[in-house]
Formats: structure tokens, sequence, C-alpha cells
């Protein structure tokens, strides 16, 4: 029987990863409208299966931002149908405020995403609907649920891959102390190219564009 494997994708993480590896190489702009089962399936061993990729996101507080991240959720769900589960929590807007000249701004704060991704990486292992755990993240606020699945749930397999560009050594040094190491999907570049969306993804009915600003 094949180890069932879920992917647990940090989407702010995800995204902004690829927004600096944008910067420094360009050609990974093209990896923002990315199927991201496909992606992930690139990744998985023959004696394994693809059991589900969960996205967790928040919807910007920008129109604009909003409209693509739709289109991108959007395709996506078109394609993969259940086996793409978008997972939300919110942007709340934030004061921050100069302590020198009392001068203060408004900044989108992403919120419950690490929350989020704890609860449902838990809770699979308690419904025992998965073998295999892969956490798409950097964000160090992780390591918790990780050490509990770790201790508790012994015989399920947790692994960590980087977003392009980002990086956690508190998550690589608990992933070394129960004998894993990180994957770092910045040198995967092919997968990325090999899961590319087309720019017009249909059923026939329904239609989804890969934004302008994404060409």
């Amino acid at each position: 029987m094949k180890q069932r494997v879920t992917f647990y994708i940090d989407g702010f993480n995800f995204y902004y990863g690829l927004k600096r590896t944008k910067h420094i190489e360009y050609q990974w702009r093209d990896y923002y409208w990315i199927d991201m089962v496909k992606l992930c399936e690139g990744f998985i061993s023959e004696n394994q299966k693809l059991e589900k990729v969960v996205y967790f996101t928040a919807s910007p507080l920008n129109p604009e931002k909003s409209s693509r991240q739709s289109a991108f959720l959007n395709a996506n769900k078109l394609i993969n149908g259940d086996r793409f589960e978008i997972v939300r929590g919110k942007y709340l807007e934030k004061q921050i405020q100069c302590p020198n000249c009392h001068y203060s701004i408004s900044r989108p704060e992403e919120k419950k995403t690490d929350v989020n991704i704890s609860i449902r990486m838990i809770g699979d292992c308690v419904t025992n609907t998965t073998d295999t755990l892969v956490l798409v993240s950097a964000d160090s606020d992780l390591v918790p649920p990780m050490e509990f699945i770790q201790k508790n749930y012994p015989e399920k397999r947790i692994k960590v891959y980087f977003p392009p560009s980002n990086y956690s050594s508190d998550l690589k040094d608990n992933l070394i102390h129960h004998s894993s190491k990180p994957v770092l999907m910045i040198k995967n570049e092919r997968r990325f190219r090999d899961a590319v969306m087309p720019e017009v993804v249909t059923d026939g009915i329904k239609s989804y564009y890969k934004p302008e600003k994404w060409k």
C-alpha cells in the first residue's frame, strides 16, 4: 500500500519567497501561475500517493492583489477539485507608530495562518488521514506543532520544504534532531517549470486567466 502524503502550503511564505527570487532570477515570475498539486506531485516517490494539497492563505486587502490571488486559487481548484483545499485566515490593519515623531502608518498583517496550519496538521494525525506531512514554509512558529506530532505520533513522518529564498534555522534544527533534512525548493526549478498552468484554465463553462501583471 502506498504511503499517503499531504502538503501544507503556507501561501504567504510561498508567494513572497517567489517574489524575492524573481528579483534575482526574473524567470521565477512565471511560477506565480502554477498548478500546486502538479508541483507537489513532482516531489513524491513511486511508493507514495498525494492525498491532498492544503493551501493556507488570506485575501489581500488591496483589490487588485485580491483579484490576482482569486484567479490563481480558482484555477487550481478547477484543475484539481478536492485534491486542492483552501483554508483562509484574514488580514487586519495594524497601526505602527514612530516612537520619536509619533507619526503612524497602517500596515496589513496576516492573521491565523500559523494557527490554522498547526490545527490541521495535528488534526490529520488524530484522524489518521495521512502518513507523511510535508510543511512548505519557513515560519519558525510552526516548530511547536511539529514537536507535538513527533512526540505523540512517532509513526508519522514530517518533512519541511523551504519555499524559494526562505529559510529557517529553527525548523532545520528540529528536523535534524529527528534525523531528517529540509528540502530547498529553489534547487528544483525544473519541477516548477513543469507545473506552470496554461494562461487560460477552463472546463468549458468556467474560465480563469493568468493576470496581466504576471505575464
